[in-house]
This record gives C-alpha cells, sequence and structure tokens, in this order.
C-alpha cells in the first residue's frame, strides 16, 4: 500500500492560508481510505488553524517542524528540545539589517520545536506585503543567498538552512529535516510538495525517497487537489 504524504503550505493550502473547503471535505475522504502523513516546517498550532483539527485528526500522523515535533490523532508522541544559540541569533540579526528590502513587519525570527523560522519581511506580514517580498526575493533570489552563507558558516555547527514557503528560511540541525521521516514512514510514498528543488525544505525528502516511491511537485493547492481526484475517479 502507497503512503501518501503532503506537504502544506502552498501544496494544501494557499501560503500561510486555510484549506479549501471543498478540497478539505474531499481530503478528508480520501485519508479515510488511504494512509495519509502531513509533513510541514510548520508548529502543530499554525497546522491546526490552516487545515483544521478535523483533517489532522484524519490522517495518520502530522510531522510538524519539519519532523521535529510529531501529532497523531491528536496526541504529541515525538518533541525535540533543540534551540538556537546567541551566535546563530546574531547571525540572523546581522542578515535582516543587511536586506535590501527595508519593510519590517515584526516576528522575523520565531523558534518552533526542533527548528527556526527566518523572515526578513516578517511573519506578521499582510498577503500584500508578502507578495511585495516574493517579488523581491524572485529578483534578488535573497533567501537562497543567506542560506547559502548560513550554511558555510555554520556547517562546523551541523545545522542547516533551507528555503521554506514563500518568505522564509528553516533553520535546523543536520538530518533534522524533511528527509527524516523516512524513519518511520514505510515506502513506497507518494509525496506531495512546493519546494522540491535543492535549497527547498521539501528536497531532503525527496532524495531520501527508495526506486519505490515517487514525488510531485506542486505550484498551488488546486494543482494538488486536480491529481488527487484523477487517481480517486480514474
Amino acid at each position: 500500500m502507497i503512503n501518501w504524504v503532503f506537504d502544506v503550505d502552498g501544496t494544501l493550502t494557499p501560503s500561510r492560508g486555510k484549506m479549501d473547503e471543498t478540497f478539505k471535505d474531499f481530503f478528508i475522504e480520501f485519508a479515510s481510505h488511504q494512509e495519509v502523513y502531513l509533513v510541514t516546517g510548520s508548529d502543530h498550532p499554525k497546522t491546526v488553524e490552516q487545515v483544521g483539527a478535523e483533517v489532522t485528526e484524519a490522517v495518520n500522523a502530522v510531522y510538524n517542524c519539519s519532523g521535529n515535533n510529531v501529532w497523531s490523532k491528536g496526541q504529541e508522541i515525538i518533541k525535540s528540545d533543540w534551540s538556537i544559540d546567541d551566535e546563530v541569533f546574531d547571525w540572523l540579526g546581522q542578515q535582516l539589517q543587511a536586506s535590501g528590502f527595508s519593510l519590517r513587519t515584526g516576528n522575523h525570527i520565531e523558534e518552533r520545536i526542533g527548528l527556526v523560522n527566518f523572515s526578513v519581511v516578517g511573519r506578521n506580514a499582510t498577503i500584500g506585503e508578502r507578495k511585495l517580498y516574493v517579488e523581491y526575493d524572485n529578483n534578488y533570489d535573497e533567501r537562497s543567498s543567506i542560506a547559502e552563507a548560513f550554511n558555510e558558516k555554520f556547517f562546523h555547527k551541523k545545522l542547516v538552512a533551507q528555503v521554506a514557503g514563500e518568505t522564509g528560511l528553516d533553520i535546523m540541525e543536520i538530518g533534522c529535516d524533511k528527509g527524516q521521516i523516512v524513519n518511520y514512514i514505510q515506502e513506497p510514498i507518494y509525496f506531495f510538495g512546493d519546494k522540491m528543488q535543492r535549497g527547498g525544505n521539501d528536497y531532503p525528502l525527496r532524495i531520501m525517497l527508495g526506486e519505490n516511491s515517487k514525488w510531485e511537485e506542486v505550484d498551488n493547492w488546486q494543482q494538488t487537489y486536480s491529481i488527487l481526484k484523477k487517481t480517486v475517479y480514474n
């Protein structure tokens, strides 16, 4: 039997938005007949806010914070105790000051369970403000540049930065990314995500998949919905 694994933000929902109600009803029914898991860089409260408790409890398990915090049927079963040190925190603050993107909305360095999310524009940004940063990042490739610099500077600490979502970077210990879920979920796996390329936070799981598994890079939740409908109705 295939184990279906889904990223959340940009794959099941709009970026930082809520799941479409029609898609949600379909997905819950889909999960009732399949082995389904969610894997996301977001924490559990944010995931519940986006997809609803009815979805998080319909699936087999939710791998929050890139697998560093695991929930199943409303119960927390794994929780990492890692956190960043002052050197990393100060370096991220320097990148924030050095950015050519001037808008700041607050909550730029968010500590989660087992990872840290860094955002130049800030996680308090409105949809419009986020779009401004997306355009800036597309033009200047800022997040990838920060990630590359981080990975070079903090390799000795065994830390890694990955592009995540529309505006952020996820920072964690090497090996404590989405790729770690292959230790818990048996293959074959069919994995859906929107950041599958090198440097993206779905990439570590993609490259860990064996030859009997497959992956699908999607542009948005509508594409995921379309693929799943074809799977069910064909």
